[in-house]
């Protein structure tokens, strides 16, 4: 192994970091970052060279603070089996293993070798710690990249000892983000013993049930500690003499780690993180002094199925073709019915869409870079540029895929190469725009889209169109404004977008006469509360006798929550529903009335996912006679919660007193 540091006086150190943070972000995570982070990452990497067959590191080796990416050449990961080599992967350029330190405390399971000359990124655990903390996506990566590794293990061994010598665990388990309470199954799963039978008792009763690990009880089925595999391993065959007869407390590891049942999966997945543990006892509270209801496993967390977000995660990162990403993105609308059905919290799931959705949107940007790249033979302006999400996916609320709501800002080019930088970004939004309807995302009737080339503009420009409309607040700018202000920033720099934002909250302050303008445009959609007698159905021909939920229901609430953020000027790029919660402690006296506003938005969204997963459409217009009692009673009293908010609006705005 030789470390490049050793030739750093070779070459100014500066040009170094910039070199690896331009090769990191040429490969998933990491092409996610921005520059600033991107560049802190790439000044605490290690660069080594390492020769032909080398061993970077063995199994049963004490794990090492980082984890590697490959830059040049090939990794073996491979397992001895008596003593015939199995291997598990090979990792090529791009590719990362040895995560296990990320996630786990115990020794490397495999050995890693060079399958030719090499140079490795050494990237310390400490600083993926932390963007898995700031990151759901890249906390998804390296989960699912973790979950694969454990699964081409069990797969690999499997094979070698053969179906008759060992039967790999069975996880009666749900997939990786399935649930967000990891809720597990009944006690009579969970398998514990007391602190006073013997270790070989224990060892038969782990055999028998083919588990990984028991749970250590008092005479209460409080948790006194663990077994698992490892002790087994570690405390009782490698340790000279006999111990079997001892009891169980002899090895137990002590005290267990103890959660309650309400613990998010993000929550889980950072826990595994900071503890390096691998099992989490479940108890009635959380306390060890309460009985067990159930164990968690790091399998279990992370366990790899192919419905399963990180799974899909991945593979849209790593994915080469428009096919892929929308073979993807067809697995998530799996995912979503699976959501649905389970009743899983709506800001769970919609979490969960928006981070697959946008992962599209990256990778289709690339995608489309590779393509320009290609045909242009040319660099890329030296401007930068924003990808912006408007409308349902700007608040990611963007559960089916409908029509496609983006735009694209950059940064003000030189008199000289403003056409061409023009020219170069608006091919980029066509490209993009092409692959997103590939995918299942039709583009928008109105042409609200990066592919149009008034969509696609320097920051000046987009500046004075919002300044415009709020000075100016007619029917068509107002419109525009409930389009537009729902922007949220996806790919590239966002200082842009949020200079954008500054821009509206400055001419809205010098402007606040465009506020009741644009309240009175929320109010626009009164609620249909004779719904029992008089249903306020579509007449149009295509959608005649239906509700549009979108229209009389979601729009009311989604444009009061746009008005009441940006008349407060909450920065955030928030969905409706966060909205309400941040305006019930912004504005006194509406707590209660913005918590039910949140919760009415929230079962919309569901009951328009589920209509438009049963009729394979957007949702919108729902059939009256398809609705149940329970669903009847419920939008009563969303239409109740919106005739509320809009006589909020209208007292607060004074809306009474402006003539049409």
């Amino acid at each position: 192994m030789f470390f490049l540091s050793s030739i750093q006086g070779t070459m100014p150190s500066n040009t170094i970091v910039e070199r690896v943070a331009a090769d990191l972000s040429t490969y998933p995570p990491f092409d996610q970052l921005d520059k600033e982070v991107l560049y802190e990452l790439a000044v605490s990497v290690s660069v080594t060279y390492h020769e032909d067959g080398e061993t970077i590191f063995s199994k049963g080796d004490s794990l090492r603070e980082c984890a590697f990416m490959v830059m040049k050449g090939a990794v073996r990961l491979f397992e001895d089996i008596d003593g015939k080599e199995v291997l598990v992967d090979m990792c090529d350029e791009g590719d990362i293993f040895g995560v296990r330190a990320i996630f786990a405390r115990h020794d490397y399971v495999l050995t890693a070798q060079t399958a030719e000359e090499s140079l490795l990124y050494e990237i310390p655990v400490e600083q993926i710690t932390m963007l898995l903390q700031k990151s759901p996506a890249i906390a998804m990566f390296f989960a699912a990249e973790f979950a694969r590794s454990v699964e081409e293990i069990e797969h690999s061994l499997t094979e070698a000892m053969g179906q008759g010598r060992q039967r790999m665990k069975e996880l009666a388990c749900r997939s990786f983000l399935e649930n967000e309470t990891l809720e597990v199954k009944p006690v009579s799963n969970v398998i514990t013993c007391l602190p006073d039978i013997s270790i070989q008792d224990a060892a038969c009763i782990m055999a028998e049930r083919n588990i990984g690990s028991i749970i250590v009880v008092s005479s209460e089925n409080h948790p006194l500690g663990i077994i698992t595999d490892t002790d087994l391993r570690k405390k009782v065959v490698a340790m000279p003499g006999s111990v079997k007869e001892k009891p169980v407390s002899h090895i137990m590891s002590s005290p267990v780690y103890t959660i309650s049942p309400g613990k998010t999966i993000a929550d889980m997945v950072i826990l595994m993180v900071k503890t390096k543990l691998r099992h989490f006892c479940v108890t009635v509270d959380g306390s060890p002094d309460s009985p067990v209801t159930g164990i968690i496993s790091e399998h279990d967390i992370i366990t790899s199925e192919g419905n399963n977000p990180a799974v899909i995660m991945k593979a849209i990162m790593q994915a080469d073709s428009r096919d892929q990403l929308k073979e993807q993105r067809d697995k998530a609308e799996s995912l979503l019915q699976v959501y649905i059905e389970q009743d899983v919290a709506l800001h769970f799931i919609s979490s969960i869409i928006t981070e697959i959705n946008d992962a599209i949107i990256t990778r289709a940007i690339n995608f489309s870079f590779d393509e320009l790249d290609r045909e242009r033979n040319s660099q890329r302006p030296e401007s930068r540029f924003c990808w912006l999400s408007l409308g349902s996916e700007g608040r990611k609320e963007q559960l089916l895929r409908t029509d496609q709501d983006n735009a694209i800002i950059y940064e003000d080019p030189s008199d000289d190469d403003a056409e061409e930088t023009h020219r170069y970004y608006l091919e980029l939004g066509r490209k993009v725009s092409a692959i997103l309807q590939h995918c299942g995302f039709v583009a928008c009737p109105a042409e609200v889209m990066a592919s149009n080339p008034r969509w696609c503009q320097p920051l000046t420009v987009w500046k004075g169109y919002f300044r415009k409309w709020i000075v100016t607040p007619d029917p068509k700018a107002v419109m525009h404004s409930t389009i537009f202000f729902d922007f949220r920033p996806v790919y590239g720099d966002q200082k842009l977008a949020s200079a954008l934002k500054q821009e509206i909250f400055d001419q809205i302050g010098q402007n606040r006469a465009f506020l009741q303008f644009f309240a009175k445009n929320a109010l626009q959609n009164p609620p249909p509360l004779g719904f029992f007698r008089n249903f306020l159905v579509e007449k149009s021909r295509d959608h005649a006798n239906e509700f549009d939920v979108k229209a009389r229901a979601m729009m009311p609430l989604s444009d009061a929550a746009r008005v009441l953020v940006y008349e407060l000027k909450v920065p955030e790029y928030f969905g409706t529903v966060e909205r309400f919660k941040r305006l019930g402690t912004l504005i006194p006296g509406m707590k209660d009335l913005a918590s039910e506003a949140a919760m009415a938005y929230e079962f919309l969204m569901r009951l328009r996912a589920v209509n438009g997963l049963d009729a394979a459409s957007s949702g919108r217009y729902i059939k009256p006679e398809s609705l149940n009692k329970l669903d009847r009673q419920m939008l009563r009293n969303v239409f109740a919660t919106i005739e509320k908010v809009q006589k909020t609006l209208n007292l607060r705005f004074q809306l009474d007193y402006i003539r049409d």
